[in-house]
């Protein structure tokens, strides 16, 4: 049997075949990340990309399996990154930033209960340095309510949430920076004008904020004192080029969202105080952030302020399950995910498993060729999807970079 004849077609008929090779490049503006499939070089900066048209948002997704190269992917485009003037701020779960942020020129801040450090929550969604006093308010009352819901596992009641509102009212009117204990103490002792103005008296809006005071107490007296239950720590320099929250202490806590979620609100305040201008947030292992109605909303929130910001968002997580772990299929919750998904124009897929490649087509909007190439990716080797556009791209480290990004050396030794 003779073969079948020659073809000839144009790069802009292939790419119907086979997209992965005629797709244009992306720009040489930014970073070099690696070498795409056909051995072009491949850079990459959310700023640069949106400044020419190219991305709508700036955030990125970041999936993959564990050893297929994620982390370290991360942790050079950080360094690389501020090589170009960005800055980079991480919330760290797990204690693998430490080396980076020491070649940088600072130290990770260790974040642990009854250790040395600690952040006040609420003085950056609504301290003194904010220009819009009202705007400041409103990001506090979202902060305590995503905290307050996450910590009861269910949605607040509208007495619930009234409560908070008029509690964190009543602490910001008396302080610039108020703290997690004074808020605390205003729902237990509201002011008797404060409950004339919802048509009760101070015992019926006590009663509404017991709930909600209880649980945020657990941040002060509870497994979490000394983190969050005071001003923030003197010395700590969130205009360093790179600032690691390192969260390891509380890693295996069933309140790591809480914490995680605390920790990013205080990382935000330098945002809203100026600081913010071409700056990195990465959100390692945001599953636990994610999975969460309550913070999910709250990091949903955030996210959509990034352009206002010139900030790029970086969500971390093994695969979408970790992403749909917060509610059933057609749930809000899965709209959630979905909507975070959205906000996240550049999607960076590293290996995945068969059963997980699938799903993580339907829910990026894969080709059939893409969900086949996914689960079959070498370390080291990611699916890009910037906008509109896909790439292979093979992630280089060069000799420097590989310390800083090692995180096997526990198992080689």
């Amino acid at each position: 049997m003779r073969p079948p004849p020659s073809h000839r077609a144009t790069t802009a008929n292939l790419q119907a075949v086979y997209p992965f090779v005629s797709e244009g490049p992306i720009g040489d503006q930014g970073p070099l990340v690696g070498r795409d499939v056909l051995g072009a070089p491949f850079s990459f900066d959310p700023w640069e990309l949106y400044r020419a048209g190219r991305l709508t948002n700036p955030n990125i997704l970041v999936l993959g399996q564990v050893g297929r190269g994620k982390s370290s992917f991360v942790k050079a485009l950080v360094w690389r990154e501020v090589a170009f003037g960005r800055r980079a701020w991480i919330i760290d779960p797990k204690g693998e930033y430490g080396a980076l942020a020491e070649a940088s020129g600072s130290s990770p801040v260790d974040l642990a209960p009854g250790g040395p450090v600690r952040l006040n929550p609420l003085d950056g969604p609504g301290g003194a340095r904010n220009a819009d006093p009202d705007a400041a308010l409103r990001a506090r009352v979202e902060l305590v309510a995503s905290l307050t819901a996450s910590s009861l596992r269910r949605g607040l009641q509208p007495d619930e949430r009234t409560a908070l509102e008029l509690g964190v009212r009543q602490v910001s009117r008396r302080a610039a920076a108020p703290t997690l204990p004074d808020l605390v103490e205003a729902l237990f002792r509201p002011d008797a004008d404060a409950a004339a103005s919802v048509g009760t008296d101070v015992a019926g809006l006590t009663a509404s904020g017991r709930a909600p005071a209880l649980e945020l107490r657990r941040m002060i007296h509870g497994d979490l004192a000394g983190m969050f239950d005071g001003p923030t720590t003197a010395g700590l320099d969130p205009d360093a080029a790179v600032t690691v929250l390192d969260l390891s202490a509380t890693f295996t806590s069933s309140a790591l969202p809480l914490v995680m979620t605390c920790a990013t609100a205080w990382l935000q305040s330098g945002l809203g105080a100026g600081r913010g201008g071409k700056t990195l947030v990465v959100m390692d292992e945001a599953w636990a952030i994610l999975s969460d109605p309550a913070t999910a909303r709250w990091a949903q929130a955030t996210f959509k302020l990034s352009r206002s910001l010139g900030v790029a968002n970086v969500v971390v997580v093994h695969r979408v399950s970790d992403l749909r772990a917060a509610g059933a299929d057609g749930s809000a919750e899965e709209k959630l995910a979905a909507g975070l998904l959205a906000d996240a124009e550049t999607r960076v897929v590293f290996g995945q498993s068969p059963a997980e490649a699938a799903a993580t087509g339907q829910l990026l909007g894969l080709s059939r060729t893409e969900v086949e190439a996914i689960a079959h990716l070498p370390r080291a080797i990611a699916l890009w999807r910037v906008g509109a556009r896909a790439y292979l791209v093979e992630h280089h480290l060069g000799r420097h970079e590989r310390a800083l990004v090692d995180t096997d050396a526990a198992m080689r030794r």
